[in-house]
């Protein structure tokens, strides 16, 4: 198990914060978390226990580092409430904490003298470096889609240079110390995650969509990162959700559901695109069967499974809006699991749910395509939305890089998104008196940690407000498009534009800035500006793949508001 004090190449977490869940959470992508165990508690929800207990597998050698942003809206199944002794009181599900050793990784940093003495090796693997801290704010576009192209091309260098030149899987952080860019300064999180590489290869087709690198060479990088998964060990078809960059070696015993989606939707885009590539692609959906994950008594997605205890994770995904939502409708389109699983998760918790932020709206009975469920919506002020269950920008909008919501379902989660980016942006300014927006799980400025922030009444139990992240911004251009106009206010208000884009946060009334460049975060940015450039280019490259055909007629026909 390695030790907090050693583990400075990862980010660290925070306390347990006011939302009910772990304020300290590296997502899959950001980083690894310090989870203090038994955790603090915040009435009576351990929820950073939980967020552990979530099932996400811990990387080897990072010791209580986990991966946490999948944790979101993640309930287990109890309709009637019953949260169970596995949330309350700091409970760690087993598994979440064994670790699995790197050994050709730590030959490796022997033979350079010990892993201090490997850091500037580690660093040298890199594809390239920032020039500089800062870019002068009077150089930036002053026009809203000049300033979206000048933002998608500083930040698809950032991801080409922070990818290991040799095995090209996206490094999952590199954080400077404040505004020095100095190598020696830097701190590499030399590992990545399943969803950064999945994200990786649909930011190839987004640089190709945007002429930032020429069509057949985008397609020798995919191959090329396909040809590294090859090497991947892997579990009945599925990845670890960790492995490290320099040795390629597995560091979970974790296969995520969420995180194995967001791969499968990446090959999706890459073999409507690149039909040349086809074959490899179709051979490792093929491969991925998702009723190994799925739950047929309680019609819900497990979050993982544990392969060192043969064990499939005691949790699932209970609600909708939530990232998770991208992974159902693909396991449905691939035909792995029923139609009524979408239908089985709750939009709404019944009333006698008294821990949530509110009590739900028009909250009946209904029935679409067959099957029954119950509805309902939360309120603040004149807006009604179906809550996620943090209130951040990344649940309600990140499965919508690739699914164009507004188009396939109007009525539901495309109203859904334009609401939860309206209370958003008002929240910060009328709540908080922020004169920016955008509250999502990010790293927290002046602080070394990660930490998740969202709009509270936007949650199920809701984050509390923090910093503000650029991601989340750019998320909501394919909602509301004038947010880039909020993208160019953050540029001009505070020191968060580097050379390789945005930094990965500020606080609004510091003006402190997190200098970290983060895989996950960055490349949400990036897919988000194609997206907006290029007329939804990935989203109708994905709507376009089979698997996708099939899924997106179950989302025509459900009204949330109704």
């Amino acid at each position: 198990m390695g030790r907090p004090d050693r583990d400075r190449d990862r980010p660290g977490r925070g306390v347990l914060g006011g939302r009910g869940l772990s304020s300290e959470v590296p997502r899959e992508a950001p980083g690894r978390l310090h989870l203090p165990l038994p955790a603090r508690l915040n009435g009576v929800f351990a929820v950073p226990a939980f967020a552990l207990a979530a099932g996400l597998g811990v990387p080897a050698s990072f010791g209580l580092w986990a991966p946490v942003r999948h944790l979101l809206a993640r309930l287990p199944w109890h309709e009637a409430c019953e949260l169970g002794e596995e949330v309350v009181g700091g409970v760690v599900e087993p598994g979440a904490r064994d670790v699995v050793v790197p050994v050709r990784k730590k030959a490796w940093e022997a033979a350079l003298g010990g892993e201090e003495a490997a850091r500037p090796y580690v660093r040298a693997r890199l594809a390239g470096w920032p020039a500089r801290p800062l870019v002068d704010r009077d150089s930036l576009p002053r026009t809203d889609r000049e300033f979206v192209a000048r933002l998608a091309q500083d930040t698809w260098r950032g991801l080409e240079a922070l990818t290991d030149r040799d095995n090209h899987l996206p490094i999952d952080n590199v954080r400077f110390g404040g505004t020095s860019v100095f190598k020696a300064e830097a701190r590499v999180g030399d590992y990545t995650n399943v969803t950064s590489v999945g994200l990786r290869l649909i930011a190839l087709v987004a640089a190709s969509e945007l002429e930032l690198v020429p069509r057949a060479e985008a397609a020798r990088r995919v191959r090329e990162l396909l040809a590294t998964l090859d090497g991947l060990e892997t579990y009945r078809g599925f990845f670890y959700n960790y492995y490290d960059t320099t040795s390629r070696e597995r560091t979970s015993n974790f296969l995520s559901f969420v995180d194995s989606s967001w791969l499968t939707a990446g090959l999706m885009v890459v073999r409507t695109t690149f039909p040349e590539l086809g074959e490899p692609c179709s051979r490792i959906i093929a491969a991925q069967d998702y009723r190994f994950f799925y739950d047929a008594a309680r019609r819900r997605m497990s979050h993982g499974y544990y392969v060192h205890l043969a064990s499939q994770s005691r949790y699932h995904y209970g609600t909708l809006y939530a990232e998770s939502r991208l992974g159902s409708l693909i396991a449905i389109g691939k035909g792995d699991v029923p139609e009524e699983h979408w239908f089985a998760m709750a939009r709404t918790f019944a009333p006698s749910c008294r821990w949530q932020t509110q009590t739900p709206h028009g909250r009946v009975r209904k029935e679409v395509r067959g099957q029954a469920f119950f509805g309902g919506w939360y309120e603040w002020k004149g807006a009604k939305y179906v809550p996620s269950w943090g209130g951040s920008m990344f649940e309600a909008l990140m499965p919508a890089l690739v699914l164009d919501e507004a188009r396939w379902a109007p009525g539901s989660l495309g109203a859904n998104a334009a609401a939860h980016v309206d209370v958003q942006r008002r929240f910060a300014v009328e709540e908080l008196g922020y004169p920016v927006w955008g509250m999502s799980p990010s790293m927290t400025p002046a602080r070394d940690v990660y930490g998740e922030y969202g709009v509270r009444v936007l949650g199920v139990l809701g984050y509390g407000p923090g910093a503000v992240t650029p991601h989340a911004a750019a998320l909501a251009l394919g909602v509301a498009p004038e947010a880039a106009g909020d993208l160019r206010e953050l540029a001009r208000r505070y020191d968060l534009y580097g050379d390789f884009g945005f930094y990965d946060a500020v606080d609004p009334r510091s003006g402190d800035v997190a200098h970290a460049y983060l895989a996950l975060d960055q490349t949400m940015t990036f897919i988000a500006a194609a997206n907006y450039l290029k007329d939804h280019c990935i989203q109708r490259r994905f709507a376009s793949d089979p698997i996708a055909e099939k899924a997106l007629p179950i989302l025509d026909d459900e009204r949330f508001f109704d």
